[in-house]
C-alpha cells in the first residue's frame, strides 16, 4: 500500500456496481446515508453491462432473459419499467423436423404444438410446480433464519408455509416433501410425453448449474426460476429492450450515490474484527462505519481482506464454494435477421431453446463431468436486437446465446478447444437456422474463463456460486455469513453470492440492505 493522503469518510462503502450493488447503494442512500459506490470496470451494470463486440454490433451482455426483477426492487428505485419488452415473451421449443413447441404468457400458461392431452398434462404439472416454489419463495423473499436464534419472524414464515401446505391437503404435502430433492428428469417423466417439453424442463432446471436433468436435487433449479416474479406474476420472463444498466445507474445518482468507476479495491481494512476502511489500487483511503461488498464472495475474502481477521477455518470454508461456470455465451453479428424453421417470426422476440429431450441435456452434461465439452450442446437463443434496434445498424442482427455445458476448467485449456467449441455451436445453430452461417460478420464467444475476466467473476459462475441445495439459505455463501452480516463486524454482503442467489432480481441487495438498516439484528 502506498502512502495515503488524508482518508475520505462516508457513511456507506458499497464494493461493485452490479445490480445488486447498485440497489444496495440507492436503498441505503434513500435511507439519508452518504454512499459511495466503487467500481472496477469503466462503467456500472455487471452482467447487465453490454458491450461493442463489432463496430456497430453491440451484446446485451450476459442477461438478456430477465425473469427474476422483483417488483419490490422495481418499486423502489423507481425503475423505468420500459426497459423491458411489454409482453411475456414466448419460449420456442426448437424441433429438428420444424415442429417448435412454444410457452406463453408465465411459464406456459398456454403451449401451442403439442396435442390438447399434453396441453393438460402440461398444466398440471405446471400447476403443482407453481405452488410449489411458492411454499419456497417465502424463504427467498426474506433473510435466511439463524441456526439457533429463530425469530417470530422465522416462525411466522415456516407457519404460513406450512398452513398453505396444510390448506391443500395431505396428498399436496406429501407431494411437497417427495419432490423437493428430486431429479427433474423423473418429474418430467412422470407427467409429460412430449421430448420437447421434457428437454425445456430439463434444459431451464441445469441451466447454469453443474448438474444434468438426472442428478439429485436438479429440480431445485427450476423451482428457483419459478419464484422469479415479473411484470406482476410468477413465471414470466422478458427480453432486455436496452438501457436496463442505465435505468439503475440513474436510480442511484438520484438517491445522492456518489459513483466511481474503474476503481478498484485492493484492501479492505479491519481494526480488531471490525472493517473500518477500503484502499483502492491508487493508495486512496476511504472510511465508513458499514462496507457492502456486491462482488463475489471468494474475491471479497480472500482476495481483499487479510486472513488473521477472519480465521483460517472461515477461509477454509470460503475456499471450498462450488463456483465454476459451465455456460458459454457466444454473440453474432449478423447481416440480415436469421430464419429458424418452423417459428412465427413473431416469435423471434421470444427465446429459442434447443433442448431435443431429457437425453439430449443429460449427454450434454456428461462429458462437461470430465472437462469436455459436448459436440452436442443444448442452446438458449434471443436475437435481442429486435427488441433493441440500437445493438446493430439498420438491416443487421445480432444473435445472443447461451451454451450449455461449456466447463470453466477445459481439459486441454479454452486456447486449444475454442474454435472447435465455437465450430460445434455454429453447426448447431444451421441446422436450426439454414443459412445463418453465411449472414454471420462477426462472432464473439465468452468461455467462463472469459467471464471470469471481463465480469471479474471467480470461476466465470454468473450466480456466484452453485445453486445447490448444500449451498442455499442458511449455507449461503458459507454458515458464518449466511445473513449478509460476516466475521467482521461492519462488513455485509450484497451480491449474487448472498442469499438468495443469482439472477436479475436486486433480492440480495434489498434484503442486505434492510438487514443494514435495522442495525445487524436478525
Amino acid at each position: 500500500m502506498t502512502s495515503s493522503s488524508a482518508t475520505t469518510s462516508y457513511d456507506a462503502i458499497v464494493i461493485g456496481a452490479g445490480h445488486n450493488g447498485l440497489t444496495a447503494a440507492t436503498l441505503l442512500a434513500q435511507s439519508g446515508r452518504k454512499v459511495i459506490l466503487l467500481e472496477a470496470a469503466d462503467a456500472v451494470g455487471g452482467a447487465m453491462r453490454g458491450h461493442e463486440f463489432h463496430p456497430g454490433f453491440r451484446s446485451a451482455g450476459l442477461a438478456h432473459v430477465i425473469n427474476r426483477l422483483d417488483p419490490e426492487v422495481v418499486k423502489l428505485l423507481k425503475l423505468d419499467r420500459t426497459m423491458l419488452s411489454g409482453d411475456t415473451a414466448p419460449t420456442v421449443i426448437l424441433s429438428e423436423l420444424g415442429n417448435p413447441a412454444v410457452l406463453r404468457r408465465a411459464y406456459g400458461e398456454t403451449v401451442e404444438g403439442v396435442d390438447a392431452g399434453e396441453a393438460e398434462a402440461f398444466a398440471a404439472m405446471r400447476r403443482k410446480l407453481m405452488f410449489q416454489a411458492s411454499i419456497l419463495k417465502r424463504f427467498l423473499k426474506r433473510r435466511p433464519p439463524e441456526i439457533g436464534k429463530i425469530t417470530l419472524n422465522d416462525l411466522t414464515t415456516f407457519a404460513g408455509a406450512g398452513f398453505s401446505l396444510i390448506s391443500r391437503g395431505r396428498e399436496e404435502g406429501r407431494d411437497f416433501l417427495r419432490m423437493l430433492l428430486m431429479n427433474v428428469a423423473d418429474i418430467a417423466d412422470e407427467y409429460l410425453g412430449d421430448d420437447r417439453l421434457k428437454g425445456l424442463v430439463a434444459f431451464d432446471a441445469t441451466l447454469g448449474i453443474h448438474l444434468g436433468p438426472r442428478s439429485p436435487t436438479s429440480l431445485l433449479g427450476l423451482y428457483y426460476r419459478l419464484t422469479g416474479e415479473m411484470n406482476g406474476g410468477i413465471g414470466h420472463q422478458a427480453i432486455v429492450k436496452g438501457g436496463l444498466a442505465d435505468a439503475f445507474e440513474k436510480a442511484a445518482l438520484a438517491a445522492g450515490v456518489t459513483i466511481r468507476t474503474g476503481m478498484a479495491v485492493s484492501r479492505i481494512l479491519a481494526d480488531r474484527g471490525t472493517a473500518t476502511a477500503v484502499v483502492l489500487e491508487n493508495g486512496e483511503m476511504l472510511a465508513a462505519p458499514v462496507i457492502v461488498s456486491a462482488i463475489h464472495p471468494k474475491a471479497t475474502f480472500l482476495t481483499l481482506i487479510d486472513a488473521a481477521e477472519i480465521g483460517t477455518g472461515f477461509v477454509r470454508q470460503v475456499h471450498n464454494i462450488r463456483s465454476k461456470g459451465n455456460v458459454a455465451k457466444l454473440d453474432l453479428a449478423l447481416d440480415r435477421l436469421p430464419v429458424f424453421t418452423g417459428v412465427n417470426p413473431a416469435d423471434l422476440r421470444g427465446r429459442l431453446v434447443i433442448a431435443r429431450s431429457i437425453d439430449h441435456v443429460e449427454t450434454a452434461f456428461n462429458p462437461a463431468k470430465y472437462g469436455e465439452f459436448s459436440r452436442d450442446p443444448v442452446v438458449e437463443i434471443t436475437l435481442p436486437s429486435l427488441s433493441d434496434p440500437s445493438l446493430a445498424p439498420s438491416g443487421g442482427a445480432t444473435l445472443s446465446a447461451l451454451v450449455q455445458f461449456a466447463p470453466y476448467a477445459l481439459k486441454g485449456g479454452w486456447d486449444a478447444g475454442r474454435e472447435e467449441f465455437l465450430a460445434i455451436v455454429l453447426d448447431t445453430l444451421e441446422h436450426y437456422a439454414p443459412g445463418i452461417g453465411k449472414s454471420i460478420i462477426a462472432s464473439s464467444l465468452m468461455t467462463p474463463a472469459d467471464i471470469e475476466a471481463h465480469y471479474h467473476m471467480p470461476g466465470g459462475h454468473w450466480h456466484h456460486g452453485e445453486l445447490q441445495a448444500d449451498q442455499l439459505l442458511v449455507n449461503r455463501p458459507v454458515n458464518q455469513a449466511a445473513g449478509y452480516s460476516t466475521p467482521l463486524k461492519g462488513l455485509y454482503l450484497a451480491g449474487a453470492g448472498a442469499h438468495p442467489g443469482g439472477g436479475i432480481s436486486g433480492l440480495p441487495g434489498l434484503l442486505a440492505t434492510r438487514h443494514i438498516l435495522s442495525g445487524g439484528k436478525p
